[in-house]
């Protein structure tokens, strides 16, 4: 089955209330639940047991005349939004991408974190009220491999993540999702739970982007990200070999700034000047605009229309964009410009 139909047949089950992976075979799932067991072991024997402080605050400094109201930047999510494996408030991707986010917009941003290390797509919810409270402009969120950890439906996951997202975009916050990243890199996973592991995030990967960008959001694709730079360079995971170490958040902090910039208006153009787009027919049924993205680094995912239609015979049309991910503070320079 191609990774289109995939997608496509992820999305429907999630109408419907179906969409788990048929793991077939009493012997398998008997040693994949070991192989599962194991790993958490490794994981949690490793791990650091306390997340890093939270950097919420003002970035950045008010202009002269005081005029600008900070942006209110949200991140929910799971521990990968948290920033579990590291210890300074400035490596995580939530105080990297809001000290960012100012020299972009040019006005303070105040960054309140919200997420939960543990956070299944149901802690959404919660979350959600949260930051409704705080009247967000942009929220980013990054979900997902707890799901798949823990073997949620996907109809599940995404159901919950879809709700989110549309609770937020109604009043009137815009929102970026880093879809699930890619667990295949996990050195503590053995195989063939790797594999499946792989397998398993790509897929919620492109259910995650399509439930999206129906609930009026935008999606990064965050697999190759965690994928084959992780594999190969072992500076980009923390001691736990699960987490990402500050290495590793700041390049994913990299691929997600310019959608959260664009998201509130203050990406500069010039940016992508000279980036090719990914190819011909870069708008496309978010079914099949899902399915490419999934393992593609940094794509991203947001709605669009086509003749003045945001729908198409195949299902609601989505944009597809490859941006050059930008330098992002050094955590001295982010640790410098946040204030109480």
């Amino acid at each position: 089955m191609t990774r289109t139909a995939t997608a496509r047949r992820l999305a429907a089950a999630t109408a419907y209330g179906g969409g788990s992976v048929a793991l077939g075979g009493a012997a398998l799932v008997a040693l994949l639940r070991e192989e599962a067991r194991a790993a958490r072991r490794n994981i949690e024997s490793r791990s650091t047991k306390d997340d890093p402080p939270s950097g919420n605050g003002v970035y950045g400094r008010p202009s002269r005349r005081g005029e600008a109201k900070p942006l209110v930047f949200a991140v929910l999510g799971d521990s990968s939004a948290v920033g579990l494996g590291v210890e300074r408030s400035s490596e995580t991707p939530g105080a990297l991408i809001a000290a960012a986010l100012t020299e972009l917009a040019e006005r303070p941003v105040r960054l309140v974190r919200l997420a939960v290390t543990g956070a299944r797509s149901a802690s959404l919810d919660a979350q959600v009220d949260k930051a409704l409270a705080e009247q967000p402009d942009v929220a980013l969120i990054m979900i997902g491999a707890n799901d798949i950890t823990s073997r949620t439906r996907t109809s599940v996951s995404v159901r919950y993540l879809a709700d989110a997202v549309r609770r937020l975009t109604e009043a009137g916050c815009e929102v970026v999702v880093g879809t699930c990243p890619d667990l295949g890199t996990i050195r503590p996973i053995a195989q063939p739970l790797r594999t499946l592991a792989r397998r398993w995030s790509r897929q919620l990967a492109a259910a995650q982007t399509v439930a999206v960008v129906e609930a009026g959001g935008r999606t990064v694709s965050l697999g190759s990200v965690l994928g084959p730079a992780f594999a190969s360079d072992h500076s980009m995971f923390s001691v736990d070999e699960f987490h990402p170490s500050a290495h590793g958040y700041a390049q994913a902090a990299a691929v997600l700034l310019p959608s959260v910039a664009d998201a509130v208006g203050v990406w500069p153009a010039s940016a992508d000047r000279g980036r090719r787009p990914i190819r011909r027919g870069t708008v496309r049924p978010v079914a099949k605009a899902a399915a490419r993205a999934a393992s593609r680094t940094g794509t991203e995912v947001q709605p669009a229309e086509v003749r003045g239609s945001d729908t198409g015979p195949r299902g609601p049309w989505a944009l597809l964009r490859r941006r050059r991910p930008p330098e992002i503070p050094t955590p001295e320079q982010a640790e410098a410009t946040v204030t109480a």
